[in-house]
């Protein structure tokens, strides 16, 4: 049985946003922590997950991955901006530990124009501090990025840099097709060079997206499985290898009337890998 899934709202409760991905024909999802645009976050103390957690068991639902906020710079140079980043996602960390997650997913932010090389170790010793302080069941997902200028880990030989220096089985990586093409990947190709870099065995998660741009853009830009530039025998080819069939893919697009995932994108998605 595959794993498909959306990132959903999770707004009313945690038990409503299985509600939402089981009505849309998903067995798994993505959510927030809280809002993705600010720092604040909830008390975990006051997060109550025992209906979340009947109703997974009840309907056999699979992994749940909580997306980290989009503020975060593991790579900056202010002080005060690298504390709030790191706080929050120990936060999240420990949400995923309570929730029964399978891990936090981040953007790892900017290099500011400095360089990969002046900040991947700043970077590891942030993710190390991280792991340090988390539970032991929560897991660190590294997401590539699309190829902006100065974004960390559009070049997956970054991911596979931190996660040999790193070496913690908490830490692993998420892959994103939309993220993939605007960075000059191909998913005709990307799975050779998963396997050249050795980064089969840390893939925890696929975000399936179309792409509104152009191969190697540089644009982050998700559009409706099918409707993009990615294009569906590229899909079919990726999703159907052996190395990615047990793991969970989830769709962060635009849906077909603007209000997010929907039924029609998963339906799209499961053509795919039928």
């Amino acid at each position: 049985m595959r794993y498909i899934g959306a990132h959903v709202s999770a707004s009313g409760g945690l038990e409503k946003a299985v509600e939402r991905a089981k009505a849309i024909g998903c067995n798994c999802l993505q959510l927030f922590s809280g809002s993705p645009r600010v720092w604040k976050r909830k008390d975990l103390a006051e997060v109550s997950v025992s209906k979340m957690s009947s109703l997974r068991v009840e309907s056999h639902f699979g992994p749940v991955f909580t997306h980290s906020l989009y503020l975060i710079n593991l790579a900056s140079p202010n002080p005060e901006l690298l504390e709030k980043s790191l706080r929050v996602l120990k936060y999240d960390m420990a949400f995923d530990s309570k929730i029964g997650g399978s891990g936090i997913v981040v953007h790892l932010g900017s290099h500011l124009g400095a360089g990969w090389e002046a900040v991947r170790e700043g970077v590891a010793a942030a993710i190390r501090e991280i792991i340090a302080e988390s539970p032991d069941d929560a897991t660190f997902l590294i997401e590539n990025s699309a190829g902006q200028k100065g974004k960390l880990c559009s070049d997956l030989a970054e991911i596979a840099w931190l996660i040999e220096e790193i070496s913690s089985p908490q830490l692993g990586w998420c892959f994103d097709t939309c993220h993939a093409h605007a960075a000059g990947y191909s998913l005709m190709t990307a799975g050779d060079e998963i396997t050249r870099l050795g980064l089969w065995e840390h893939l925890k998660c696929i975000h399936v997206n179309d792409s509104r741009d152009d191969f190697d853009s540089g644009r982050d830009r998700h559009d409706n499985l099918g409707q993009g530039n990615i294009g569906v025998d590229n899909f079919r080819h990726f999703l159907n290898l052996p190395e990615v069939l047990d793991i969970p893919l989830v769709i962060e697009v635009p849906g077909l009337d603007g209000n997010g995932p929907d039924a029609a994108n998963v339906e799209v998605l499961k053509g795919y890998v039928e």
